[in-house]
């Protein structure tokens, strides 16, 4: 069952003390003003058990999207702002085949009010992450009830949300530092991907390699790109901060290039503004959803070693259209991954924007028939993008 962000340590509830540049500042009431326009970044609750949660608001009619209001034709634009996401969710985990549980994952239908700020139109900005930790379960479950606070916290919540993202994440990564000072059993790391809604914007932010895939017609969209040793962008990054790839491997020891935590590996993360070759910083894409987007799949990579981009999008559409239910969606992709050999810890969260289920469409496929893992094809891609 997709778990809320547990009770926060009471070094994170003393946020607002400690970083007095980035906590929140509101007035007596603790609300904020929602923002009416914001710069598009360009190439991002608990479930009960049964049914998902469903949002749906008058209020998202009224709510700009964040990003440039821009459209060819009165028709798209009428498109664009009549359509209301009606959102629900679903998630699965499984072990796999490893021998401990280093996964988690968050669902928040209500980001603000879980945390006690109120927005002065009462928008709702829904949060949902994916947390693959390695070297233990420390940092991934740090970062999961930690990150959701310190966002909410920072005084550019919500009126600069990408800074703010980008800002958390490198907090939550500092303040983790910190705690494995004084607990060194929690020292290990975690990949994250976040995914934020509210009104008719997507806003994904990403540091390893979990990954979000937008269904849009059938048709599967990335919202996020691997950090991986084999990406030559990441490459060139690693090599100016003093780094190396060495066997497919970051400094010889990881295979993302792009965490939280691992405070512990000498010569991964230095501290101050140059930091190391290991980053923190999430790379971030957003959308303004139109009806024809369906969900978002949100997997760590063993989901991904074993389903392409467009293999899952398949997948959940046909599952979906069968039962049109969210979790068992989620559950089912999970023992479909076991079945074709995935090794790895596996989660998914999955988000719908519509109560019903997918159109039956006929998406074009190329004749060509292909013989390589979903891995390969993704390090494939990264060598021809260069």
């Amino acid at each position: 069952m997709c778990r809320e962000a547990e009770q926060v340590d009471q070094d994170k509830g003393n946020l607002h003390n400690n970083n007095n540049n980035n906590t929140n500042t509101t007035n007596a009431n603790n609300k904020k003003q929602w923002p009416l326009h914001c710069e598009v970044v360009h190439p991002q609750m608990e479930n009960s058990v049964g049914e998902s949660p469903v949002l749906s608001s008058g209020d998202r009619e009224n709510s700009f999207p964040l990003e440039s209001i821009c459209e060819n034709t009165v028709e798209q634009k009428h498109s664009l702002l009549s359509f209301v996401p009606a959102l629900r969710s679903g998630e699965w985990s499984d072990i796999g085949r490893r021998p401990s549980m280093e996964d988690t994952h968050i669902c928040i239908t209500n980001l603000a009010e879980k945390f006690g700020c109120t927005l002065l139109n009462k928008e709702a900005i829904s949060f949902y992450g994916v947390f693959d930790g390695h070297g233990g379960k420390g940092a991934a479950q740090f970062a999961r009830d930690y990150l959701p606070r310190v966002i909410v916290e920072d005084a550019g919540f919500p009126l600069e949300l990408e800074k703010v993202v980008t800002r958390s994440f490198r907090e939550t990564d500092a303040a983790f530092a910190k705690r494995c000072s004084l607990e060194s059993s929690l020292s290990s790391g975690t990949t994250a991907l976040t995914a934020m809604i509210f009104g008719r914007s997507l806003l994904v932010a990403n540091a390893g390699d979990c990954r979000a895939v937008l269904s849009r017609q059938g048709r599967a969209i990335e919202m996020s790109k691997d950090h991986r040793p084999c990406c030559l962008k990441e490459r060139i990054r690693i090599e100016s901060l003093g780094g190396y790839v060495d066997d497919g491997y970051l400094n010889g020891q990881l295979g993302v290039t792009r965490a939280l935590g691992d405070w512990h590996l000498e010569g991964m993360k230095e501290t101050g503004e140059r930091g190391g070759p290991l980053s923190a910083e999430p790379e971030l894409r957003s959308v303004t959803l139109t009806k024809d987007d369906e969900f978002l799949i949100i997997g760590s990579d063993g989901i991904w070693d074993v389903f392409s981009n467009q293999n899952a999008v398949d997948f959940a559409r046909r599952r979906l259209r069968e039962h049109n239910d969210l979790r068992m969606c989620c559950k089912q992709m999970v023992e479909e991954a076991i079945k074709r050999g995935a090794i790895d810890n596996l989660t998914v969260v999955m988000v719908s924007f519509h109560l019903e289920p997918p159109e039956q469409v006929v998406v074009e496929r190329t004749r060509v028939r292909r013989s390589i893992s979903a891995t390969g094809l993704q390090n494939l891609k990264y060598h021809l993008e260069e």
